[in-house]
């Protein structure tokens, strides 16, 4: 692609903090055009979006830019570690089945929606699904499950398994970026109209304002205002923990990996233990989970989860950069299954919540875990309250360990769809 107008990341990351600036401000403005403005469009909404249009005038890029990878591999732990800090288990496990079932029901979704999107774009287009051998589409399709069931390590690990054509790999970036942004921005806008949606879900989300109250409760109780020395300890808990979850997770990666075929085999339902990212994820989690148990759990009053938040959002803004809006109509065969496949998974997610009276949260939730993983699971249950936040993260764990397995499901089910 052409070279954007800027390529020096520490500029690069002056516009996305830029982005996030204004639209943190006009979002807390009372009165006016923007009260109005926000009152129909979600702030973080606008967090992706304004990157993407920062990229789609060529001014940024993010096969430029280094940002993502840092944002991922610095921030992102960080985060979860914050937001784990104050978790409340006996709390978050009352919430009850519903949490799990809409998860599962998400995976569900992926994985047959696949092979129905093909199945119906052989009768509207059947020359998008053309291609034999390494060019086979159902090849490149299987990437986007994995990516949509549990993460990029899943994604990569589709793309290693099934061989398809790299020179082609990046439509099936754009399909995933896309279609994935879209449903991501149909749920935010859903999240300001969340208790309208429970009533005609006719959902009991009891559980859920129990858990806020709860969790409110204990935040007002301990909220004091930060020092340096409150910044300086979250700062050396969360990244010493980043530290040690690459540590660790490196190292555990590779002696599973090399201790085991199951593992090596990708293929194996259990080759995500050989993931750095999976254990990364999974490390700092722990590790935010554990500290729960000591004093560090106070720092909460002090912002912890807040500077968490801050973390998520930068990664937030990296992850808008990656969508080109100019790129959409670019195969629009392609674009066109993408949103047929979302859209079946969003159609059972809603007829499941619809059947058990599962609260929106826990449908948007439970999709999120899917297909944004623990970038955006987190960033969606926090936009119905802070304290919702490490429900998303422990769901999003859950999806790298159920990624791989279903994504090969998936998979095959298309490549015998394709075949007929």
């Amino acid at each position: 692609m052409d070279t954007p107008l800027f390529t020096n990341d520490t500029i690069v990351f002056g516009l996305l903090a830029l982005c996030l600036g204004f639209i943190f401000y006009t979002s807390g403005l009372k009165s006016g055009f923007w009260k109005k403005f926000y009152t129909w469009v979600p702030a973080i909404l606008l967090c992706y979006m304004l990157p993407a249009i920062l990229a789609s005038l060529g001014i940024v890029s993010d096969e430029h830019s280094n940002l993502y990878f840092m944002a991922s591999r610095y921030l992102l732990p960080a985060a979860l570690v914050l937001m784990t800090l104050s978790i409340d288990l006996k709390a978050i496990a009352r919430l009850g089945s519903k949490a799990l079932i809409m998860f599962l029901t998400g995976s569900f979704g992926i994985i047959i929606g696949g092979p129905i999107a093909i199945l119906i774009m052989s009768v509207i287009s059947p020359q998008t699904l053309g291609g034999h051998d390494f060019d086979a589409i159902w090849r490149g399709l299987s990437t986007i499950a994995g990516s949509w069931i549990g993460g990029g390590a899943n994604q990569a690990a589709m793309f290693e398994i099934f061989k398809f054509n790299p020179d082609r790999y990046g439509e099936m970036i754009l399909v995933d970026v896309v279609c994935a942004n879209i449903w991501m921005a149909i749920l935010l806008l859903g999240v300001g109209r969340n208790k309208e949606i429970d009533r005609w879900l006719k959902a009991d989300a009891s559980s859920i304002e129990a858990l806020k109250k709860k969790v409110t409760a204990f935040s007002e109780k301990i909220t004091r205002v930060p020092t340096l020395r409150d910044y300086m300890l979250m700062a050396a808990l969360a990244f010493s923990a980043v530290g040690a979850a690459h540590f660790l997770g490196d190292g555990i990666s590779a002696y599973l990996s090399g201790a085991y075929e199951v593992v090596q085999n990708p293929r194996s339902f259990l080759s995500f233990l050989g993931g750095k990212f999976f254990w990364m994820v999974v490390i700092a989690t722990l590790a935010g989970i554990g500290m729960s148990f000591t004093g560090a759990k106070n720092l909460e009053g002090a912002g912890a989860s807040k500077l968490g938040g801050v973390f998520i959002y930068i990664l937030v803004a990296t992850i808008g950069m990656k969508m080109d809006l100019t790129r959409i109509l670019e195969n629009p065969g392609l674009i066109l299954l993408g949103l047929i496949w979302i859209s079946i998974h969003a159609g059972l997610l809603i007829l499941v919540a619809k059947m058990i009276r599962a609260p929106f949260f826990f449908l948007a939730v439970g999709s999120q875990a899917n297909v944004g993983g623990a970038a955006s699971a987190p960033v969606v249950a926090a936009e119905f309250h802070a304290s919702l936040s490490s429900v998303g993260v422990l769901l999003a764990v859950l999806g790298y360990v159920v990624g791989t397995g279903g994504a090969l499901l998936c998979a095959y089910l298309m490549e015998v769809v394709s075949s007929l």
